[in-house]
């Protein structure tokens, strides 16, 4: 195996890593590298029924288990409320401090443009604590990064101000019944809230084997599409493998990391392809 990659994965809920980016994270995890997910968030209004100590715990608990399906190191949920999380100079020393402590060669989160205030915050944490996990007098007594990481965002569709742009996509056919099943220990979200908030609850069936097809067909399936980022599949893999695959996760290069250029030969030094 090449040298070990450390990644480092800033998501604001607990299923937004899993869902944006659980394939590419088993296909590394896989190869023996070392990955790390972050819920800024508790998940803590993510229910329609539900709440408070008793849905912060569940989704704790499901977030768990999912990094068990995936061979994640640890998947870690800040104690901050959903909805509340915002880009203040206390929450930004705590993600210095987890950066720091973890060494990433690669971090990956939100675009700052999204719909989710939660989503926005996030990113914006993590850009301001880009340049400022270099400078040894910000969090003395937590050493601090002689070599900046290179920074990606998770794809999204929104077209305002500026639409995502594909640099990295990574195949994950061979994973994705993996990723269905790390998605799918998130029961509280897959299967209540977010089709209440759909409007396709009375759709969800109630046995495991159906649901997990259902998820796959209804959330995973268009959200993996490959046929998003066919060109860019082809460019990375050649004629034949680029245009095999049907499901792809993709990465948007930050200016704000160290820069990579886009070849095959540079990007496989953070991520396996």
């Amino acid at each position: 195996m090449a040298s070990e990659i450390r990644v480092l994965v800033f998501g604001a809920h607990p299923d937004d890593d899993d869902l944006q980016c659980g394939g590419t994270a088993i296909k590394l995890s896989d190869a023996g590298h070392t990955v790390k997910f972050v819920s800024c968030t508790n998940g803590g209004t993510g229910h329609h029924e539900i709440g408070g100590i008793e849905l912060v715990r569940r989704r704790h608990a499901e977030a768990q288990a999912a990094a068990k399906v995936a061979g994640i190191a640890e998947y870690q949920v800040l104690d901050i409320h959903n909805g509340e999380l915002e880009p203040t100079v206390v929450n930004r020393k705590a993600i210095i401090r987890i950066i720091r402590e973890f060494r990433p060669d690669l971090i990956i989160t939100h675009r700052p443009y999204d719909y989710h205030p939660d989503h926005r915050a996030t990113s914006q944490l993590v850009q301001d604590a880009s340049y400022i996990m270099s400078v040894p007098n910000m969090l003395p007594l937590t050493e601090a990064m002689t070599e900046f990481p290179v920074i990606c965002y998770m794809s999204d569709t929104f077209q305002k101000p500026v639409p995502f742009s594909p640099d990295i996509v990574i195949g994950i056919d061979d994973v994705f019944d993996r990723k269905v099943e790390m998605v799918h220990r998130h029961t509280s979200q897959m299967y209540e809230w977010l089709p209440y908030n759909r409007g396709v609850l009375d759709t969800v069936p109630s046995g495991e084997a159906e649901r997990k097809r259902w998820l796959g067909e209804h959330f995973l399936d268009p959200r993996d599409r490959a046929d998003r980022y066919r060109s860019r599949l082809i460019e990375l893999y050649g004629e034949a493998e680029g245009k095999a695959f049907r499901y792809a996760e993709a990465f948007e290069v930050c200016e704000y990391g160290r820069p990579l250029a886009l070849t095959r030969t540079e990007i496989e030094k953070v991520f396996v392809l």
